[in-house]
Order: C-alpha cells, then sequence, then structure tokens
C-alpha cells in the first residue's frame, strides 16, 4: 500500500489529508489561518503562520493516521493562488504576504491600462489587468514599501506564490520552484513558452527579483522530514493552485467540462484543450493542469465574492442568525424585486466593475430579511451564469458538465437555484476536499501508483446530480433584472 500525503493551503486555513491509491481519505486535519485588514481594501497574511500552519495540520493528519507513516511515499501541495510572498536569502518573509483579495493596486492597475499595456499583458499572460493577480501586487510594493524596493534593487528578493514559499521553506531553500499554473497567474508569465516574461519583468522595473523556476505541476520538487514529523524526507510530487487542483480533483480532464468552487469568491474553470484561447470578454486564459507529457488549458471566471456575501450578512449586519435559518427562508420566500449587488471588492467577471461598495438595491416597504437573504444567496448563481454564458460563446464550446465544489454545496436550495439558472444539471462529488484530491492524484501520478489522472476520474463518486426544475422560466427573468442592475454600476 502506498499512500499520498496532500496539503491544502487556503486563505482561510491549511488542510492536511492522507490519501490512498483508491482516492480515500484516511486521516484529516486543520489550522486555521488569519487575515488582517490593515487598512481599507488592504488584506494581509503573515507568512510564517502560514508555514507553521502546514506543519500543525500535518502533525494532526499524522496523529490520526492508522497506517504506517513508511508506506507515505509522496506530497502533494495545492494552495491559494495570487497571494505574493517576498522573502530574504535567510528565507525570512521582506513584508507580510498580500492576498489575492488585496485591492491596493487598483489605481496602479488604472495607470497600466492608460499606458496602454492591457493588450500585450493579455496576449502574453492571457490576463486582464487587475489588483487580483500577482504581478500588480509586486509592483506596487516595489514602488511603495522601501524594504521591497531595497532588496529588489540589491537582487535579494526572492518572489514566490504560497506554493513556492512552502517549498522553500520546506527544503530549507534547497528547492526553488513553482508550478504552471500559479505561475500564469502572476501577470509574469508567457503562457506561449511556459517562462517568466522578460520583456514584461523589464517593463515593470522587476528585473532584480529573484524568481522559482516554473515546472509541470506533477514534478519532483523536492523532499522534507516537515521539521521532524517524518523520521526521513518525502518526495514532493505536486503542486498546483487550488482552483486548478479542484480542477483535477472533479475529472475536468477533457474539453467542455467545467468545474465551479463556491467559498468566500469562486473560480469557474473549463477545460479548452492543449492549446491556449485568447482572454476574451472579461475571462482569463490560464493553465488547467500540466503533467511531463501534456499542458492542458483553461478559461477561468472569477466571482470575486460568493460565501462572504451571506456571510457578511451574518456576522456583519446580522441579518442571518444562523444559515440554516436562511435556507428556509430562501425555500419560503422570493427575492420581492431585491437584488444584492456583491461589491465589496468589485464584481468580477465578466463586469469587471469597481463601483465603491456592495449595495442592496430595490427595496420597499414591504422588503423583509428573507427577500434581502435569499438576494445574498441569488447573487452567487446570477454571477456563475454570467460567467458561464461568456465562457461557452468565447470557446465556441458548449459546457458539456459543470462539477460544484466548495462550501457552499451544502445549499440545497442553492444548487437548485443553480441548476434552473443555467438550465443544465449540476453534480457534486461526495469527496468535499477536492483541491487537496487533485493534488493527491497529480502525486499519484508522479509516483507511479496510478498509471493516469483518467484512471483517477473513474474512481469519483458523484453523491448528487441536480437536474433544472419549474423554476427554469422565474430564474430567468430574475437574471435578467439582474443584469439591468449590474448595467447602472
Amino acid at each position: 500500500m502506498q499512500y499520498v500525503l496532500a496539503i491544502d493551503q487556503g486563505t482561510s486555513g491549511t488542510k492536511a489529508l492522507v490519501f490512498d491509491t483508491e482516492g480515500q481519505v484516511h486521516a484529516r486535519g486543520f489550522v486555521a489561518v488569519p487575515c488582517t485588514h490593515p487598512r481599507t481594501g488592504f488584506v494581509e497574511q503573515d507568512p510564517n503562520l502560514i508555514y507553521e500552519s502546514v506543519l500543525q495540520a500535518v502533525s494532526i493528519c499524522l496523529g490520526e493516521f492508522r497506517g504506517d507513516r513508511n508506506e507515505i511515499a509522496g506530497v502533494g501541495i495545492s494552495n491559494q493562488r495570487e497571494t505574493v510572498v517576498l522573502w530574504d536569502e535567510q528565507g525570512r518573509p521582506i513584508v507580510p504576504a498580500v492576498s489575492w483579495q488585496c485591492q491596493r493596486s487598483l489605481i496602479l492597475c488604472e495607470r497600466l491600462k492608460q499606458e496602454g499595456k492591457a493588450q500585450v499583458i493579455a496576449e502574453k499572460t492571457g490576463l486582464l489587468i487587475d489588483p487580483y493577480f500577482s504581478g500588480t501586487k509586486v509592483i506596487w510594493l516595489k514602488e511603495n514599501d522601501e524594504r521591497v524596493h531595497a532588496h529588489i534593487e540589491a537582487g535579494t528578493a526572492r518572489f514566490g506564490t504560497v506554493d513556492s514559499w512552502l517549498l522553500y521553506r520546506l527544503t530549507t531553500g534547497e528547492a526553488y520552484y513553482t508550478d504552471y499554473t500559479n505561475a500564469s497567474r502572476t501577470m509574469l508569465f508567457n503562457l506561449a513558452t511556459l517562462e517568466w516574461d522578460r520583456e514584461l519583468l523589464a517593463d515593470f522595473g522587476l528585473n532584480g527579483l529573484q524568481l522559482p523556476e516554473p515546472r509541470p505541476s506533477a514534478w519532483d520538487f523536492g523532499a522534507s522530514d516537515f521539521d521532524g514529523i517524518f523520521d526521513r524526507p518525502v518526495p514532493i510530487l505536486s503542486m498546483i493552485g487550488d482552483s486548478h487542483a479542484a480542477a483535477v480533483g472533479e475529472g475536468c480532464l477533457s474539453p467542455g467540462v467545467a468545474k465551479a468552487t463556491m467559498g468566500t469568491g469562486s473560480s469557474i474553470m473549463m477545460n479548452v484543450g492543449t492549446k491556449a484561447l485568447p482572454a476574451s470578454h472579461g475571462l482569463v486564459s490560464t493553465l488547467c493542469f500540466a503533467t511531463e507529457h501534456s499542458v492542458d488549458y483553461a478559461l477561468e471566471g472569477i466571482v470575486i465574492s460568493a460565501g462572504s456575501t451571506p456571510s457578511f450578512l451574518k456576522e456583519k449586519l446580522r441579518v442571518i442568525k444562523d444559515f440554516a435559518e436562511a435556507e428556509q427562508a430562501f425555500t419560503e420566500h422570493d427575492n420581492d424585486g431585491v437584488f444584492f449587488i456583491p461589491a465589496f471588492s468589485g464584481i468580477g467577471c465578466p463586469h469587471w466593475k469597481y463601483p465603491g461598495g456592495a449595495q442592496i438595491v430595490g427595496l420597499n416597504f414591504s422588503t423583509s430579511w428573507q427577500n434581502v437573504a435569499r438576494a445574498a444567496y441569488e447573487s452567487i448563481v446570477y454571477q456563475i451564469k454570467d460567467v458561464i454564458s461568456v465562457m461557452e460563446g468565447a470557446a465556441k464550446l458548449p459546457l458539456r458538465e459543470l462539477f460544484l465544489d466548495g462550501g457552499l454545496v451544502q445549499r440545497p436550495f442553492l444548487l437548485q437555484y443553480l441548476a434552473d439558472t443555467l438550465n443544465r444539471p449540476v453534480s457534486t462529488l461526495a469527496l468535499s476536499e477536492i483541491s487537496a484530491a487533485g493534488a493527491a492524484a497529480l502525486a499519484a501520478l508522479k509516483l507511479g501508483s496510478i498509471r493516469s489522472l483518467d484512471a483517477y476520474r473513474e474512481t469519483r463518486v458523484v453523491s448528487r446530480r441536480v437536474e433544472p426544475g419549474p423554476g427554469v422560466e422565474a430564474a430567468a427573468k430574475n437574471h435578467e433584472q439582474w443584469l439591468q442592475w449590474i448595467a447602472r454600476l
């Protein structure tokens, strides 16, 4: 028996799981990681706490594991994307990690657009100029933080997304790599050459920045004993961004198959085959996943605020007492003309608007809290619908199948409303830790314990398939009203 340890380092915490070659989970561990908000629009994390959370989660997981640790033959890592970590030659963070959620580079992005850089960036990297992507965060740090500026000018600043940071720390500086999927989210990586784009780096003033070597998602990245948790170094055999890992875990291995991660935000990703498509309609072109023998590309649409919207109603406005109550409100009430525009950090794909705050619109004296709660959940569905619509048009490829993962899939009313709004069936898998499963599958492939990713896909268990119901017509009318409100932003 061979096992794989999968680490899924996310925004809110780190999961560690032990998988066998059939994709079954044998142990789990979880440790929370805090975010800080030092100023409006700023979101940061402590890189050392991120690393320590990995060690703690692995320790908890292995404490639960009843098998032989010597049979854990490899490690796979999936990670939150776009978050920027900068560290010095000794592996010490120069500044706090700048989260993917951070909007500090918004004005800088407007400057880059005015300088006419949007087209060349889209052609080279597949990305839009947006605060979401790592490159704009690094440019902002160089221009606004003396520590970062000095280190980059001296050539002593090491840049990485969370995967590179973890690998560097786990191997005590011996391994400095990233994978193609994480690199493709930086706005510094050329999709055609699969290398860092030196022309862009020079144009951004980042020539002195040290960069990890990009490799396929399944690769021999190095080995670690996890600060003594293992009594031997265990090879790290996969690294991949969490949304891409979820695409592998869902089985998005052929064109037209898509997944939507429904968490704090939402990433909708459709496999488009072995050739990158141009970025258009507010979508980005990106890597889906890569092995040593093949590279699959994808179109992706980003929903910035998904699960964070009902959480805001519960935790900040206290409109919702608990989510079970909100579920009842959804099933017993319509929206009564109320729409929630969740532009806390802007509206993502395909609209990409920054109106300066979220809005609740269509209120009248008969509006109840239940209408507002329903509108909050509906906003998640409408944003996914908008992405799928432009994705099908851009790819000239009909959606064959949509798989869902993330915490919100536990809300059956939401799945039904999504199926009605898309007028397509949606499915969820029995396993909830999909990103970890994708990372584990890639590590198992590199290890040779599975013969192909297709073989892994056959082991998946579909727990729920939801067909469109009698609410299709009403959902279509509501979505039309939603688009009218969005057009006014």
